[in-house]
Order: C-alpha cells, then structure tokens, then sequence
C-alpha cells in the first residue's frame, strides 16, 4: 500500500461523511498516475503554490494603491489569512483541509493588478468582459504552462470559479472559503483602514461591534466560531442569520466609507486609466507583447483582445507602472 493510500484511509475514518473524500474526486481534465505519496487535492495545492501566478500575487493590490508601509496587506497575505480561516474551519468540520487550501490559494490567481480598480476597466474595455473568479480558473486551465496549465481537479477550479458573493460551490470546503474570504477582507481592510488613518475603531457603528466585537481579534473569533457552531454535522457551510446580517452590514459600511470615499481610493481613477491606455496600445502593437502571450495568438488561435486581457491581467502594480512609464513617459537624454 502506498502513502497515498494510506492517507485516503485516513481521510475516511476520520473526515465527516460531508466531506470530499480525495479517492473520490471527479478528477482531471487529462487523466494522470496517481502519486504514491499525496492525494489528488494536496497536489492540487502544491501545484498552484509553484505557480508564477501566486508568486505575481505579492505585488498586487489588495485595497490601497501602493501604500507606503510595510504592513498593509497585498492580494498575497490576503490569500494566506483566507486559507488560514478556511483550513481552521475545515479541520474543525472534519472537512478536506487539503482541498479547502487548494481553492483558498487559488481563488485571487486572475486578480488584476490595482485591485477591482484593474477588475472594473478590464470588464468594461474588454468584448469578452472581465471577472477574477473566472480569470483564476482560466490561469490553471490555460495560461499557466504555456496554454496546458495545470491540469486541476474538478472540485478545486469549481470552488475557485465560485468563491465570489453569487458563487455556489459544489462542495462545503468550496462553501467554506466562499465565507472565509468574506470574513477574512472584511477583518483585515478595517485593520489596514485603522492603520492608514481613515477611521479609529471608536468609528465603527456599535450595531455591528455589539455582536462582533471592538477589535480585529475579536471580530474574526466571533465571525470563525460562528460559522463552525451552525455548521456541524451538516451538509451546508453557514452562520447565523442575526451574524451573517451583521457582518454583511459591517462590509456595506466599509463599501461607503472605504472602498469607495476614502482618500487612497482617489487614485485609482488614475489606475483605470493606466490599464486602459495599455490595452488600447498592445492591441495595436501586439508584436510587443511577451512571446508566451505571443504562442497564445499564434499556436492557440487566441484573439488579440482576449491574449492582451490576459497580459494586463497577470501584471503586477509595479510591472503595469513599469509598462506604462516605457511606453508613454518620455525619457531624459543628452548630447556627449
């Protein structure tokens, strides 16, 4: 008997009969061997963990625009505090922990670079329009690997496709992140809110505290015991309705007071912009584009509109900067 199989015994006597069971997954696009040592979902996660995609992912917005500090979170610490909520309800559940991590560290791997800023012009400029949930599917089927991407279980893309708000993932650890990525933005935008200035913790509205608590510690206790408390023993992954209210209350006041009137938010105006004048000018100079974006249009059929999308969606903040200071910044010279 190999480890693999040893470990999918486990997960047998030990997970929940709710769970996804690794030996039962619907498997892969294009059938692989079995590893003797890890079981489908861990590989899964190991796979998108090595992905240039995640590593792109530490210089992405997550909420402030290039903010000066070192602790504000990116779109990467953002996905390392989801997985940490998620795999920490998933063990307390007796779920997969292993699939749970794989779609918590996949679910932002399409985000653009300045955050929904990047997200809201790409869907407008773009014929096909544009949405992360689906952008981080299309990065593990296709553009991760020059066009074979990785080759993912069917229970780890759809939990990744449907990790957003409308989402309805197929599986409970798929349902898990969908709520711990809520809980996890919410807790840590009014932590970076805080520490930019933009509200003190008295500002918040008690008739979210009462219930939550008045700290960022506190909060996210509350929200994660929640979630575990109503969802033992059952095949659904929810809170409490007084607590899911609440907390969907708290995020409708961070929408006003922060993703949407705060002062760092004003610059993303000059974002949209930025990623508007690169679309329009790589789909006129697509011979500029990258070779692997070049392979897409010329061995996959790709459309321009659609390999240039994909170009500007895999940019990092400071690659779009970059990009955009090259081509439209005139530079200094001189005469020796």
């Amino acid at each position: 008997m190999t480890i693999r199989e040893e470990l999918e015994r486990q997960e047998a006597l030990i997970l929940s009969p709710y769970a996804a069971f690794s030996s039962r997954s619907a498997g892969r696009d294009r059938p692989e061997p079995e590893d003797d040592l890890r079981p489908v979902y861990q590989r899964d996660r190991d796979r998108i963990l090595h992905c240039k995609a995640f590593r792109r992912l530490k210089h992405k917005t997550q909420v402030f625009l290039a903010p000066e500090g070192d602790h504000y979170r990116t779109r990467l610490t953002h996905t390392l505090e989801v997985s940490q909520i998620a795999r920490t309800i998933a063990k307390c559940l007796h779920l997969n922990e292993d699939l749970t991590e794989a779609i918590a560290l996949g679910h932002d791997l399409g985000h653009t670079p300045f955050g929904h800023a990047g997200e809201r012009v790409l869907n407008r400029i773009s014929p096909e329009g544009f949405r992360h949930s689906v952008q981080s599917v299309r990065t593990v089927e296709f553009l991760e690997k020059r066009g074979l991407g990785l080759n993912l279980t069917q229970e780890v893309r759809d939990g990744i496709r449907n990790h957003g708000t409308a989402g309805n993932p197929h599986t409970l650890e798929g349902r898990i992140v969908r709520i711990a990525d809520k809980i996890a933005y919410i807790n840590h935008d009014i932590d970076d809110s805080i520490r930019a200035g933009i509200f003190t913790e008295r500002d918040l509205p008690e008739q979210y505290t009462a219930l939550l608590g008045h700290s960022v510690r506190d909060r996210l206790n509350t929200m994660i015991r929640n979630v575990i408390a109503n969802s033992r023993d059952q095949n659904d992954i929810h809170m409490s309705e007084g607590m899911f209210d609440t907390m969907m209350g708290l995020r409708s006041w961070l929408f006003q007071n922060v993703y949407r009137d705060s002062a760092p938010k004003a610059e993303e105006g000059k974002a949209e912009e930025m990623i508007r004048q690169l679309y329009e000018y790589f789909k006129l100079h697509t011979e500029l584009l990258p070779e692997e974006y070049r392979f897409f249009m010329e061995q996959c059929g790709q459309p321009p509109e659609r390999t240039v999308c994909d170009y500007i969606a895999g940019m990092s903040d400071q690659y779009a900067i970059r990009c955009f200071e090259t081509h439209f910044v005139p530079r200094s010279w001189s005469v020796l």
